[in-house]
């Protein structure tokens, strides 16, 4: 970022009382991921992190979001900090015209980042069913929520974050699964139940003192909170692929994730909402190669055609619930 943009964000963060008059904070740029800018900002009063939303998305393919994201990913972590203060930063300011918010900083020694975690070898399933577990609070905290449904209403952002470039962008490009991608995403656009995050990856999730502290809810939405269990389940079932040497306690990681995330489900029968996870996960997963996103690190071609064949048949089948997917994945069938 040049010199005037940080003077722009600057301005902005004095204006919200963040900054002292005539004071020049350190900003420091830090991994924002393909969605957004994210700087920690230190200041004589200590460290913030401050994150802004891209119209444009860092992917080769064209990929356009609307920045008023940010708004909604604000009001995800205050209506879950409400109940729920450990799981999430704290925001201490907001500029909506900018699109721009600033957030508790969590010092990276005390809160690494669980992908980090994961890929250094560090794989813990205990942690990973407190994941689930708390994914499933938040489920069930707001489901069927009418204030949820009005202050979500957020269904034209998931659909150009999630619904087209995971699910459509591949119906398009292969007629052979295109009409089972269309129906998942018809689903996917009608059924509000519960306050969604929309990205639920080791990325976006800290292992913190006291457990998962999840970051980047850019694509909240009241929608199905199958799509939040599928999408993590994604991430670790394509990392048994990509980090051989610990496939068995990643799948086992996903499968105590599934299995706390299921005891918590009190909204809904829990079958019906674990097979819809599973034929999810089924789809994010070819996304994850075919997709707009496709998964950066996995990079080698056998690998990618391994997951590709698999999702494709996991597709093709119908009635496959998510633990019984993470099962055959583990054992390599489907």
């Amino acid at each position: 970022m040049g010199a005037a943009q940080d003077e722009s964000v600057i301005e902005h963060l004095r204006a919200s009382g963040l900054v002292a008059p005539g004071e020049v904070p350190r900003m420091t740029p830090l991994s924002g991921g393909v969605s957004c800018d994210v700087w920690r900002v230190d200041t004589a009063k200590g460290a913030f992190a401050v994150k802004r939303a891209l119209p444009k998305l860092r992917v080769e393919a064209d990929w356009f979001a609307p920045v008023e994201r940010a708004e909604s990913e604000v009001r995800w972590l205050r209506r879950v900090g409400a109940f729920a203060p450990a799981i999430v930063p704290a925001i201490v300011a907001e500029v909506p015209e900018e699109h721009l918010f600033a957030m508790r900083f969590l010092e990276p020694a005390q809160h690494p980042v669980w992908k980090d975690e994961l890929i250094a070898g560090r794989v813990d399933p205990a942690f990973a069913a407190k994941v689930g577990a708390a994914l499933a609070r938040i489920h069930a905290e707001t489901a069927n929520d009418p204030a949820i449904a009005r202050d979500f209403d957020t269904g034209a952002l998931f659909h150009a974050l999630r619904v087209e470039p995971f699910l459509l962008y591949v119906a398009q490009h292969d007629a052979e699964v295109a009409p089972r991608l269309r129906a998942l995403a018809a689903d996917l656009e009608v059924r509000r139940v519960a306050l969604v995050h929309g990205d639920v990856s080791p990325k976006n999730i800290l292992v913190g003192p006291g457990g998962p502290v999840f970051l980047d809810a850019e694509c909240a939405v009241c929608g199905d909170p199958a799509f939040d269990l599928a999408f993590c389940t994604t991430h670790l079932l394509l990392k048994a692929v990509w980090l051989k040497p610990d496939a068995a306690p990643l799948t086992e990681s996903a499968a105590a994730m599934a299995a706390a995330y299921r005891a918590g489900i009190d909204w809904e029968d829990a079958d019906a909402l674990m097979q819809r996870a599973g034929a999810l996960t089924a789809a994010l997963l070819l996304a994850r190669v075919d997709g707009k996103s496709p998964a950066p690190y996995l990079t080698d071609a056998a690998d990618r055609a391994e997951v590709r064949g698999r999702a494709k048949r996991l597709l093709a089948a119908s009635g496959t619930d998510l633990e019984q997917l993470i099962a055959g994945w583990r054992e390599g069938r489907e």
